[in-house]
Parts: structure tokens; sequence; C-alpha cells
């Protein structure tokens, strides 16, 4: 009997090289826009604003670059999670005005926590209807997915209208949210700091779940092959339901985070970002959650640059733009999946 040679260390696999273009395009976008606005306060203001919008619209569109990378589903009704967690904060933030208008940050948070409880879990429990009755008898037909989910777009707009009339609710700031923080001639919204750090935080915690996790793992090889995860014997219609409920508890999170940030909630308002998330998502990579992070970050520095730049263009910013990553990278800036 042989000895079967053990590689030495020098005859591991190579690693794969970092691509790291996509990574920096948000700070060289930032750097060329600065002699452009002309003035480094009204930079600074436009960049942390833009970081602020970037981190909501990441948000609401992780759960769907993983459910579209994973399930190879087409869900266009994703907007109706956002409106659905927008008005459930509703039920919890309004009742509470007197601690909401306290001059608190902890007694402001103290009531905001529980709005983005109940709107996660609500959210979640709609995805998971969502999931089972429309989504369930429609995987790999994607034009099934395209009128199924759009179709319940619309029923759940109708229903919000039934149910809160077509009035715009005011959902005003906590006062400890109001006002911004000045540092010389530099004015920095308190909302919008909040709003880059929570951002920053659920994408850590995404990433800390998809690289440090059993279950994280299994999604990462689920989005690449998923007849794989199944023949090791994994229950993938589990994950998938999993995934969706996750994903539409996150766009419930943020739908109550751009609420706030509009000062409204209405029943088409998820209607209204649904086309901007997906050119979100298409522009990251399909299952991509950095990609996606990144395509929310550009996006968003690109509407609020051109807006204050060139305003008649900022209406198709984001189509342009869109149009250029996907003449550079067809696939998306980190594609992890062929379909």
């Amino acid at each position: 009997m042989t000895d079967v040679p053990i590689p030495a260390p020098s005859d591991a696999l190579p690693k794969p090289k970092r691509d790291l273009v996509p990574v920096l395009l948000p700070l060289i976008l930032a750097l060329l826009m600065l002699p452009l606005v002309g003035s480094f306060s009204s930079w600074v203001t436009l960049t942390v604003a833009s970081l602020a919008m970037g981190m909501m619209i990441f948000i609401m569109a992780s759960g769907l670059t993983l459910v579209f990378g994973l399930m190879d589903v087409l869900n266009f009704g994703h907007g109706a999670f956002i409106a659905v967690g927008a008005y459930v904060a509703t039920l919890v933030l309004l009742p509470l005005a007197g601690m909401s208008q306290a001059d608190s940050l902890l007694v402001n948070l103290a009531v905001l926590a529980p709005a983005a409880l109940a709107a996660m879990a609500v959210s979640g429990a709609l995805g998971l209807v969502v999931e089972r009755v429309l989504i369930l008898p429609v995987y790999g037909q994607h034009l099934k997915q395209i009128l199924m989910t759009t179709g319940g777009l619309i029923v759940a707009e109708q229903a919000l209208y039934a149910l809160w009339g077509p009035q715009i609710i005011p959902l005003p700031l906590p006062t400890a949210l109001r006002g911004s923080f000045i540092i010389g001639d530099i004015a920095i919204a308190k909302y919008r700091l909040l709003v880059l750090l929570v951002g920053i935080a659920v994408f850590v915690a995404i990433q800390l779940v998809l690289n440090r996790t059993k279950i994280g793992l299994l999604i990462r090889a689920g989005v690449e092959n998923r007849e794989m995860v199944e023949a090791l014997g994994y229950h993938i219609k589990r994950l998938f339901l999993g995934v969706f409920m996750v994903g539409s508890a996150l766009a419930g999170f943020g739908g109550i985070m751009w609420a706030l940030y509009r000062e409204q909630v209405h029943a088409s308002m998820g209607n209204d970002l649904t086309v901007l998330i997906f050119i979100v998502v298409i522009i990251g990579g399909l299952g991509s959650v950095g990609g996606c992070f990144i395509g929310a970050l550009l996006v968003a520095m690109v509407a609020n640059y051109g807006g204050f730049l060139v305003p008649k263009l900022a209406l198709v910013s984001n189509i342009l733009l869109m149009v250029a990553i996907l003449m550079w990278r067809p696939r998306g800036l980190y594609a992890v999946t062929s379909r």
C-alpha cells in the first residue's frame, strides 16, 4: 500500500482575485463631482444625503436580490411589502406621537424600535402568504410570475386604499431626529446620519450571515447551483420560503425608514419604488448583496448629484446609469448567477 502524498501548503488552490473596481466607483464618482458642485459644504451635504438614500434603497432591495438570485423569481410585487411595512409602522407611531415628540433621543428610539419590529413582522408574515399562494405554483415560469406578483401588488395597493383611504398620512420625524449637525458651513441631517449607521449595520449583518453561518453557505450555494443543494439532502423549498420572508421583512423595514425620510405614507409608495429597486438589483448583479449595496449607492449618488447639477436630467439618471453599467458589465457589477 502506498501512502497518499499530502499536498504542501504551497500547493493549495489559488484564491480568486478580488475585483475592487466596482467598490471604488462610488468614491470615484464622489471625487469627480466635487469640482462640478463647486462648494465643499454643498458637496458634503449632497454626499451624505446620497449615502443615506442609498442605504434605504439597499435595505429594500437586498431581500429582492437574494430572492431573484436564489429562487429565480421575478417578484414585481416587492413594493407591496414596503407599503405594508410603512402603514403598519403608523399604527405604532401615531398613537405614540407624544413620545415621539419628546426631546429625547432615547425616548424617540424607544418608539421607533417597536414600530420597526412590527413592520418587519407583518411584512415577513405577508411574505409567507405570498410565497405559498402566489409564488409556489409558478416556480420557473417567469411570465406567470410577473403577472401573479404584479396582480398581487395591485391588490395590496387597493387593500391599503380600502383600509386607510386615499389620503396621504403625515408621519413626522421624532423631535430628536429633526434638524442637522452644523460643522462650520457643513450641515448634516440627523436622521440621514442615523439611516447611514443603520444601513451599514444591516449590510454587515447580512454579510456575516451569508459568509459565517451554515444557512448563509446554503443560500450562497443555492444561488449558484440549486440542484446541488437538493442533492445534499436539504429542503430547498424551505430555504426559499425563509429567504422570501426575510426579504419581505427587510422591505417592510425599509418602508418605515423611507416613510420617515419623506415624512408621509401613501398606498402607492411601494409601486413608485419598485422600478428603482429593480434597477439597483440589475446594476448590482443578480443574487449579489455586495453588488446591490454598491448599486444602491451609485443610484442615490447619481440622483442627488444629477438633481443638483442638471435637474431635468434627474428623472432619467437611473436609467442612464443602468445602461452605462450594463454596457460595461452586461451581467451587473458582481453577478453570482448565470441566470
